[in-house]
């Protein structure tokens, strides 16, 4: 049984507060990884089309022996797949390579506002929905602005919003937003690629704690009611990133690492001017 806590959404289903991405993980090797991910507790998936790892993902969940209904999977329709028609092809084409009959959250991987058809492409997700083959339906990377743009003209909230988030990039007027609106904030690259575990904060209290620093980091992300998902491909790391439920971070420790939020702590690209 997994200990992982289930996070309550807007929609009325619930997801698993900690995941597992796959994001840079080959076809190939995203099996195996998928594996031991199931086999350490993990019940949450994430993957995307862009990843190209859809088929590897499919397999392992077909190989693992774990009940379809205690799995929550995640796949994201990519950039050059928006608009009403092409959002609807691109979804049954992910359904194949996972092979699966329905994902449980299926998200606008990056809004494009150059391209004018992220709006279009909420509307196919709400479809989507309806149909019962997207449980759940959300953004990635969408700013406030655009996240008010897809309400507007659906009246549909998205349930998740994944965006960049660690803790020297914490995201706090899309987190305001989210709040307002009742969606999830989920994290992406919660461990900043790596670039703070050196950090004294981190390194005093993962000594302090008896855990490592990425533990430390994953359960600050736990504790301030985001949703994460790290990455590995390597079977100890996988094991000990999940391992962040026996202990909480203080008040006190949660402020200290609040404070290391930096407005130019942004590592991969920015919503608002991406548009290729």
């Amino acid at each position: 049984m997994s200990n992982v806590p289930m996070l309550d959404l807007n929609d009325g289903r619930q997801m698993p507060q900690l995941g597992f991405g796959v994001w840079q993980i080959p076809d190939d090797e995203a099996s195996e990884a998928v594996k031991t991910a199931l086999e350490a507790g993990y019940r949450s998936i994430d993957t995307a089309m862009i990843y190209r790892n859809e088929a590897g993902v499919g397999r392992a969940i077909a190989e693992s022996g774990v009940a379809r209904n205690d799995l929550f999977v995640t796949t994201k329709l990519w950039n050059e797949d928006q608009g009403y028609d092409t959002t609807l092809r691109a979804f049954d084409a992910s359904l194949e390579r996972l092979g699966l009959e329905h994902v449980d959250l299926y998200l606008i991987h990056w809004p494009m506002p150059g391209r004018g058809l992220y709006v279009e492409s909420w509307r196919a997700l709400t479809e989507l929905q309806k149909q019962g083959r997207a449980t759940s339906i959300g953004v990635s990377n969408f700013m406030p602005e655009h996240i008010q743009a897809v309400v507007d003209a659906t009246g549909v909230v998205p349930a998740v919003n994944q965006i960049e988030l660690h803790p020297r990039f914490q995201q706090v007027e899309s987190r305001r937003a989210h709040t307002a609106l009742n969606i999830a904030t989920e994290s992406w690259s919660p461990l900043g690629r790596g670039r703070v575990f050196d950090d004294p904060l981190f390194v005093e209290l993962a000594e302090r704690y008896g855990k490592t620093t990425a533990q430390v980091i994953l359960r600050w992300h736990i504790d301030s009611g985001l949703v994460v998902i790290p990455k590995s491909v390597t079977p100890e790391r996988i094991r000990q990133n999940i391992d962040i439920f026996d202990f909480h971070l203080s008040d006190a420790d949660l402020r200290r690492i609040d404070a290391l939020d930096d407005s130019n702590g942004r590592i991969g690209s920015d919503p608002r001017t991406m548009n290729g």
